[in-house]
């Protein structure tokens, strides 16, 4: 199989590969949208989990990651419920993890065992213990493949990033010492990190998103107590999801209203609000490579370490939104 990615290009498949992409499981994330309730304040919101999944698998495969590291990749989001992060605020998930803890029941129960086996993998060799696999997965604020790939996709989508600036970016910025992944250089890291805070403010934190996710989650919340939905329903498909809350006319008018909530919804303030959220702090710290060495690019660079404190400031107060009906 051939595949063509916005980010890494062409690249041919092993057949393992190949045949884990027209899973059933992984198939399913083409319905989930990465970005949780935004595609229902803006379509062009629109990047699917199944499109990441496949991003992140082709950036470790560009680093020189072994093969089970790449059928890793492709697979550590597949058990994301509908709506993706929503359901961490329905379930009150502080750490923002039920799909990861929800993973192993939901891989062992889908197609993907069968197909590892046909090729001569072991689902509990490769995909229970991520800690092995240093290129997908590092504890922020230090880079990984995960982490990478939804900043320079969401950014390139959303039109805060540049392709020939990711382009080159991916060329000559990245290399892995010891296993993980550093930038060559510290401008490197000041590039990526002003691309990620900006990920962070502009995009998680925008007010339309925010709405879009607290409403989205109350109606959720209502719609469990209510038993129109089971928790098993969260492993549908976003589409498949909505035509049940639908189902209620209270909960279709306000998803009704969701779509032109960009002219009723506003950034807020402090003394003129009408709800207030904040969200999970989230911030980077680039190791950049020096001499085989791994050193943190706040250590080398003033502007990432005022960037990080910036960020956490906004993060911390969180986001003020205005809304009328």
């Amino acid at each position: 199989m051939k595949i063509n990615d916005r980010l890494y290009g062409e690249a041919d498949l092993e057949p393992v590969l190949t045949d884990l992409i027209h899973s059933k499981a992984v198939q399913r994330l083409k319905g989930i949208h990465q970005g949780g309730a935004c595609f229902l304040v803006n379509p062009a919101w629109n990047i699917s989990r199944c499109e990441h999944s496949i991003g992140v698998m082709l950036l470790i495969r560009r680093l020189g990651g072994s093969l089970d590291e790449q059928i890793a990749g492709l697979l550590h989001d597949v058990s994301h419920t509908a709506f993706s992060h929503v359901a961490d605020d329905v379930f009150n998930m502080e750490n923002e993890d039920y799909h990861e803890q929800m993973f192993r029941q939901w891989v062992k129960q889908s197609d993907i065992p069968g197909i590892l086996h046909t090729y001569g993998f072991k689902d509990e060799d490769i995909l229970y213990d991520e800690q092995k696999w240093t290129l997908l997965e590092q504890p922020a604020p230090s880079l990984c493949a995960d982490r990478i790939d939804y900043t320079l996709r969401d950014s390139l989508a959303y039109g805060f990033g540049d392709q020939e600036e990711i382009g080159r970016f991916l060329e000559t910025g990245l290399t892995v010492v010891e296993g993980e992944i550093c930038c060559t250089s510290a401008e490197h890291a000041e590039w990526f990190a002003s691309l990620y805070y900006q990920e962070v403010i502009d995009f998680f934190m925008n007010p339309l998103n925010v709405y879009a996710l607290c409403t989205l989650s109350k109606m959720l919340k209502e719609a469990l107590d209510m038993r129109i939905i089971t928790g098993r329903d969260f492993f549908k498909t976003d589409t498949e999801l909505l035509a049940m809350l639908k189902q209620k006319a209270r909960f279709g008018e306000t998803l009704e209203k969701l779509s032109t909530a960009s002219q009723r919804v506003k950034q807020g303030d402090e003394g003129d609000f009408t709800f207030h959220q904040t969200l999970k702090v989230r911030w980077i710290d680039p190791k950049v490579a020096v001499n085989g060495r791994k050193v943190p690019a706040s250590t080398l660079s003033k502007d990432v370490l005022l960037m990080k404190e910036t960020a956490i400031a906004t993060m911390k107060k969180g986001t003020f939104v205005k809304a009328s009906e």
